[in-house]
């Protein structure tokens, strides 16, 4: 499952902060009653329901069985799978490590061949079936999988699949040639020739052409 648009703007910082967020960050490993988790976060066990309904609806827990209580049993409520890409990851320092080990070990041609290689894996078996549209709708989508929310823009005869962020930001910041294992991705998924030209100035910002397509 991918997490759509409307929860990735939700699950950042300001939600792990949030008193859903606390809920998350309380079941993490482990499942809770909502007594439990009203006496641990100071609420009364209505609104703690009322936030685990939301985070229910959400997809992010789940009810879990039952654990006995003084007088009745009590359900109990965990995390589903998705809940865990809430959490900081450190993919960041990773990439950039990894990155400059393989500068440190390939000529350049070898790295962009190692990057477009990776891009093309991240497309998977996604084909570049149906017209122009429905193509470039499923490359946002893939975009969107791994942290992006970009979209098509037409300038004069250009086609350009355009972001305010990159997903690949911390890594693109120090290593630019990153932008061609997504460019990789793009190409393969659109089915035509994909020319990255991502704004590197200050923040990084995705900026991919579509220069050739297939009819």
């Amino acid at each position: 499952m991918i997490l759509g648009p409307q929860m990735t703007t939700k699950l950042d910082k300001r939600f792990l902060d949030s008193t859903r967020g606390r809920i998350v960050v309380l079941l993490r490993g482990t499942t809770k009653t909502v007594n439990e988790l009203a006496e641990e976060l100071g609420l009364t066990d209505n609104a703690v329901r009322a936030h685990l309904l939301s985070l229910e609806r959400d997809g992010l827990v789940v009810q879990s069985g039952l654990q006995r209580g003084t007088r009745k049993p009590h359900f109990a409520y965990e995390l589903t799978p998705e809940a865990e890409k809430i959490f900081p990851k450190a993919y960041d320092a990773i990439v950039n490590s990894l990155i400059t080990v393989l500068k440190e070990r390939l000529h350049s041609p070898e790295l962009e061949d190692v990057l477009r290689e990776a891009g093309e894996s991240l497309a998977g078996n996604q084909t570049s079936d149906g017209d122009l549209e429905s193509r470039v709708g499923q490359a946002l989508i893939a975009l969107e999988a791994i942290g992006g929310a970009a979209q098509l823009e037409k300038d004069g005869e250009k086609l350009l699949i355009k972001s305010g962020s990159c997903p690949l930001a911390a890594a693109v910041a120090e290593h630019p040639e990153v932008c061609q294992l997504a460019e990789a991705l793009l190409c393969k998924i659109v089915g035509a020739t994909v020319r990255e030209r991502c704004d590197r100035e200050n923040a990084p910002r995705c900026r991919f052409e579509i220069i050739e397509t297939e009819e």
